[in-house]
Order: structure tokens, then C-alpha cells, then sequence
């Protein structure tokens, strides 16, 4: 069961179209869906929001630290909420999947990426869900800081989009704790597949 998600980005109107707010996208979307306006908490760190869940409230989260101090954030909301890494749900940009792919996942490593790794250094330990939206990957590791912190070409922009509307329509299936079932659903709708050999993020 979730009771957490975060979306992963950087604070500011100067990085708010770029890829690596990819979690803020998604998650602004959900919080329009639902009718939960995300509002600033200084004791969060950020910019929270609850929502009705099926099994009770379920809290969103955008860190209002850069990307690197995430784990602040989200070890401020799980502490108060007594919420386990088990149920928390991080959805971030990620390099080694193309645009429009979309992939859910219960820990693993951060691959470079800063925001997993605080988070996992605040809590830790990495076994917290991830829902991994594919920016695609500039091909170099000398190339990866610019490249997400740059805004994607429209069709790009577009596959992200899509890959963000099929993850919401199976978050029911998330928020219900049938992440087996989530994960399938999720998966065969996956257009081609992880970009092969690239290098990990900066």
C-alpha cells in the first residue's frame, strides 16, 4: 500500500520545462486529477497535498530543496506519518529508458541519479517504489548534466506525456497494493526498450 508519492524536480520557474522535473509534471498532474492543491509546508520541505486513497489518505510531495537534498523532504513527511520506505513511491526522470517508456519498481540503485540517492541515504535504505519515466539519454556521460537540465524537443515531450498518462490510469491498481498486477499492466503497454549500454548518469 502507498501512502507517500513524491515527484522528483528542482524548485524555480528557470527549471520548471526541463527533463529532470520530469516527477513534478507527473505528480502536478495527479494533484489537478484529484483536486489536491499542492501547498507549501516549511516543516516538509516542499509542497504537499493529500488525497483520498482506498485504504485511507495518501500524502503528495514535491521537495522544495534541489534535486540532491530530496531525501530532506521526503525523511520529513515519512518521520511525521510514520511511513514505511515500503510504502512511499518516487517518480523521477530517468536516462536509461526512452521517451514514452515507463517502468515501476520496488528498489534497486540510483544509477547517478541524486534525488534516489538521497533519498535512499535519508531513509536508509533504497526499498522505496520508483516510477521511472524515460527522458532518453544524450549518449555520453559528459553530455548527461546538460541534457537534463535542458528543455525536450516537442515530439519527446509528447512520448513523456503519454508515458505519464498510462502510469495514471494504472495507479489505482498501485494505491489498491496490487503491485504485481500494476507492474503488468504497466509494462506491456512499454513501447520498444531500455536504451542498451548507456552510460550512467553524471
Amino acid at each position: 500500500m502507498i501512502r507517500l508519492i513524491v515527484g522528483l524536480g528542482n524548485p524555480g520557474p528557470e527549471h520548471a520545462q526541463q527533463r529532470h522535473n520530469a516527477g513534478f509534471w507527473w505528480l502536478d498532474q495527479l494533484a489537478d486529477r484529484q483536486g489536491a492543491p499542492l501547498r507549501p509546508e516549511k516543516g516538509f520541505f516542499g509542497h504537499v497535498a493529500r488525497m483520498r486513497g482506498p485504504h485511507g489518505d495518501v500524502w503528495l510531495l514535491e521537495p522544495g530543496t534541489y534535486m540532491n537534498r530530496s531525501g530532506q523532504s521526503v525523511a520529513a513527511v515519512a518521520r511525521f506519518y510514520k511511513i514505511t520506505p515500503e510504502e512511499i513511491l518516487v517518480v523521477h526522470d530517468e536516462l536509461d529508458l526512452l521517451p514514452g517508456q515507463v517502468k515501476l519498481k520496488r528498489g534497486g540503485g540510483h544509477a547517478g541519479h541524486n534525488g534516489l540517492r538521497d533519498i535512499a541515504a535519508q531513509l536508509g535504505t533504497p526499498l522505496f517504489w520508483r516510477l521511472r519515466l524515460g527522458i532518453g539519454h544524450p549518449g555520453s556521460r559528459e553530455a548527461v548534466i546538460g541534457f537534463v537540465l535542458g528543455r525536450p524537443p516537442r515530439g519527446e515531450l509528447e512520448l513523456i506525456e503519454q508515458a505519464m498518462q498510462r502510469s495514471l490510469q494504472v495507479l489505482p491498481r498501485v494505491l489498491d497494493g496490487d503491485m504485481d498486477l500494476a507492474v503488468m499492466e504497466l509494462h506491456r503497454e512499454n513501447p520498444g526498450g531500455a536504451r542498451p549500454g548507456a552510460p550512467a548518469r553524471a
